[in-house]
């Protein structure tokens, strides 16, 4: 028999990584997309507030612009698109295809009033930028503080 010496750092490694792949399993059976990679259209936004507006970022590489739809409708920005599937292979089989196509669509709510008829949206270099600026009631102001 062979005497192991119990070190718990070494433990500890050993539980995060079972940890780990027990996270992993779970994530694979319940996460929505299922390995289909149309379900992974879902473009990645990233969100900036300021005093004065928030401004959205889409990735959506490959898209035109005419394939992009944006809505603000009540208190809820609306981003909606399709990645329309491109020519079939003309010569050959194809063997993987990984790229996704077909419609996403990414709603946003906001928790401030906004100026819905200020709203702009530019896209460029395969990113959609929205601007949605805030009411002038949901901008903050400095109080003035007097001395009496």
């Amino acid at each position: 028999m062979k005497l192991i010496r119990w070190n718990p750092a070494y433990r500890s490694q050993n539980l995060d990584s079972f940890q780990g792949e027990v996270d992993r399993l779970f994530q694979s059976v319940l996460a929505p997309n299922h390995g289909n990679p149309t379900d992974m259209l879902t473009p990645a936004v990233d969100i900036e507030e300021s005093n004065e507006a928030f401004v959205f970022r889409a990735d959506l590489p490959g898209l035109k612009s005419e394939d992009v739809r944006v809505s603000l409708e009540a208190d809820t920005l609306t981003l909606r698109g399709e990645r329309k599937h491109s020519a079939p292979v003309s010569e050959g089989n194809l063997r993987r295809m990984e790229r996704a196509f077909g419609a996403f669509e990414r709603r946003f709510t906001f928790d401030t009033p906004v100026q819905g008829d200020a709203v702009t949206a530019v896209y460029r270099d395969g990113v959609l930028e929205v601007t949605v600026p805030k009411a002038e009631v949901a901008k903050a102001r400095e109080i003035q503080i007097k001395i009496g």
